[in-house]
């Protein structure tokens, strides 16, 4: 059995997140209640040199001083599709956006669009994965699994101008179209 742990970082724009690690990397951050009532709860942080990382990164995310995250990922329980999504979503810049449709279109599946938005809205890594960054095709703000309100504040923290925390907010500015390198 995979051996889990996790730990609380409060005092975020977003509220208290809950981190969980395994031996391969970061598995979940979680902004629930269901989430912060963290199985495998560990008061020693340091024991677990990942989960300190990742607290710590997150820290200095918030605090404006990291605009990326080196961390081992574990994304043991995604689908390929969903790896590849997680794995492309890492690569978008601290501070801009793509669409889903871009998205699908760099990935060799042009017009799986809403596919690439059920991958994004199932990430188990928000904020490490910046799921955050992708919004509708027509510069609108779209949806985010741990509500809009928070989509805001991180696209904020990242310099982007957003109109509110409504699904047909425009943000500015507009979106960058891919390839992104």
């Amino acid at each position: 059995m995979t051996q889990v742990v996790s730990a609380l970082l409060e005092g975020t724009p977003l509220g208290t997140l809950a981190v969980w690690t395994t031996p391969m990397g970061v598995r979940r951050v979680g902004f629930d209640a269901d989430d912060l009532s963290m199985p495998h709860h560990t008061d020693d942080v340091a024991a677990h040199p990942t989960l300190a990382r990742a607290l710590q990164q997150l820290r200095e995310y918030f605090e404006g001083s990291r605009r990326a995250f080196d961390l081992p990922l574990d994304l043991s329980g995604a689908t390929d599709f969903q790896r590849r999504i997680y794995t492309r979503l890492t690569e978008i810049p601290f501070g801009r956006t793509v669409s889903y449709g871009d998205l699908a279109d760099e990935l060799g599946d042009p017009g799986a669009a809403r596919a690439v938005g059920q991958a994004v809205g199932s990430n188990p890594l928000p904020v490490l994965v910046p799921c955050h960054r992708v919004v509708r095709s027509d510069g609108r703000l779209g949806g985010y699994s741990g509500g809009l309100n928070r989509k805001v504040r991180l696209l904020r923290l990242e310099g982007l101008e957003v109109e509110g925390p409504r699904p047909t907010s425009r943000i500015y500015p507009d979106v960058l179209r891919l390839p992104l390198q």
